[in-house]
């Protein structure tokens, strides 16, 4: 997992805790899994509602500009 990456939870709130892979390579909630770990997802793959839910990530400088 790359660090400084944000997570977040299907409806858009931003994940601050430990991170785990599943045994299908899915990021998790929690340092290991449990019954209450939550799939986490980049904020690229999250749908249009919980974007605008999850905060603003900084913007990088266009290479080409």
């Amino acid at each position: 997992m790359a660090a400084g990456v944000k997570h977040y939870f299907k409806d858009g709130r931003e994940h601050k805790g430990a991170t785990h892979k599943d045994a299908k390579g899915r990021i998790m909630s929690g340092a290991v899994h449990t019954a209450s770990s939550k799939n986490l997802f980049h904020k690229k793959e999250l749908s249009v509602t919980p974007k605008k839910i999850a905060p603003k990530t900084a913007r990088f400088k266009n290479k080409n500009a």
